[in-house]
């Protein structure tokens, strides 16, 4: 793949053999983001499981100090009372079953988070060949699926991230934008890897991260020394 002046220059400044402290890396991600816009800075947790295996997933939610620094749009699918309860609370939209053809047939999805009241579960789960393979499914384990609307709403708009493994075992996630500190990068990081970390299977055997990665949109990823997150 061939790469543009600015991003090999960047790249020169990373040591691809060495494990950089956090604050280290987070230094170089914001001295190797060369492009024009607010560019977000991802963290990439490669695991030592083996996520085909129940008792070995790794999935959860966790609320950044200081958010992704990204306006989070929020569909609740919920009925009477609480469609007004979760409208109050901030989220963008909020409704029932008129929502199911929207999503289905017109292909709609202005949304980046979906919540449902368990009731409702019934009529979301129609829409699983749309929102599964986008990460959409409201979860339990992500708080997404709960009666209490209103907390959901406000930790999300607040910063909540969900986390989970890609088939290759890896977490991807958002942990700020390049334009924070580096001390809201730092606290962010660090949140997401001691919930990572809490949520380490019973069944999980060996190095449990087999390493980090941190990298801004368009920069190169710089490798993280994983053993302060144990």
């Amino acid at each position: 793949m061939k790469r543009g002046k600015k991003y090999v220059e960047a790249a020169k400044l990373v040591d691809r053999t060495k494990q950089y402290e956090v604050s280290e890396a987070v230094d170089l991600i914001k001295k190797t983001a060369v492009a024009k816009f607010d560019e977000t800075v991802e963290a990439h947790f490669r695991l030592g499981v083996d996520g085909r295996h129940a008792d070995q997933q790794v999935r959860g939610a966790v609320v950044l100090p200081h958010g992704t620094g990204k306006k989070v749009r929020v569909l609740v699918f919920a009925k009477g009372d609480k469609v007004d309860e979760a409208l109050a609370a901030g989220a963008d939209y909020a409704g029932g079953d008129e929502l199911v053809p929207k999503i289905q047939n017109d292909g709609w999805l202005d949304f980046d988070v979906v919540v449902a009241t368990p009731d409702m579960m019934g009529i979301v789960g129609r829409l699983g060949r749309v929102l599964g393979p986008k990460g959409l499914m409201p979860n339990p384990k992500a708080g997404t699926v709960t009666m209490d609307v209103t907390k959901a709403v406000n930790d999300i708009k607040a910063g909540k991230i969900e986390y989970r493994l890609d088939k290759s075992n890896i977490i991807h996630c958002p942990v700020g934008k390049v334009s924070f500190t580096e001390e809201q990068l730092i606290e962010n990081i660090n949140a997401l890897a001691a919930a990572i970390t809490k949520a380490k299977p019973a069944s999980a055997k060996g190095q449990y991260y087999r390493s980090v990665t941190l990298a801004s949109t368009m920069g190169p990823g710089v490798k993280v020394n994983a053993a302060k997150f144990i």
